[in-house]
């Protein structure tokens, strides 16, 4: 047999990665940032603007209910209270609403106020007090089913006298 001669072998060099290929692809990946980069803020420079929903502020909605004269609790001799009332509501709806149940919101008023004293009602934390309870009693007065959550947003004193 013939012998075979050793071929001289040279030995396989791993692939050597230039330093001009790395900065090539390192600014290839830069150029890539930015063009994302300015793609996202020329898609966001060039939306559609959202129309912001301008909602026009509704003028108060008021119910002016007749004066009321009831006489106090005695304390120091007989007393009476003279007071005006003025509510405000979020809508015509409640509006309809309480000249409906008109009757029964004066009825809780007019018990509210013979129930109270005449020193009750001198300061002005005790007519706070009265007026945060004529909210009330108008909201109770009204059914659920009348006026989403009962819409009086407030009251107001038109007149006061305690004699």
């Amino acid at each position: 047999m013939a012998k075979l001669k050793p071929v001289a072998t040279t030995p396989i060099e791993a692939p050597v990665v230039k330093k001009k290929s790395r900065k090539l692809l390192f600014v290839g990946i830069i150029f890539l940032m930015l063009g994302a980069a300015g793609g996202g803020i020329w898609y966001w420079l060039h939306q559609k603007p959202v129309e912001a929903k301008h909602v026009e502020k509704k003028p108060p909605v008021f119910v002016t209910l007749e004066p009321f004269t009831v006489n106090l609790l005695q304390e120091t001799g007989d007393h009476y209270l003279q007071v005006g009332v003025v509510f405000q509501v979020d809508s015509d709806k409640t509006m309809d609403a309480m000249k409906t149940y008109m009757p029964i919101i004066r009825n809780r008023i007019l018990l509210l106020l013979s129930g109270k004293h005449p020193s009750e009602l001198a300061q002005v934390d005790g007519k706070q007090k009265l007026v945060a309870e004529l909210v009330m009693a108008a909201r109770e007065s009204l059914p659920d089913s009348a006026v989403q959550e009962r819409g009086v947003d407030g009251a107001f004193l038109s007149a006061f006298v305690i004699q």
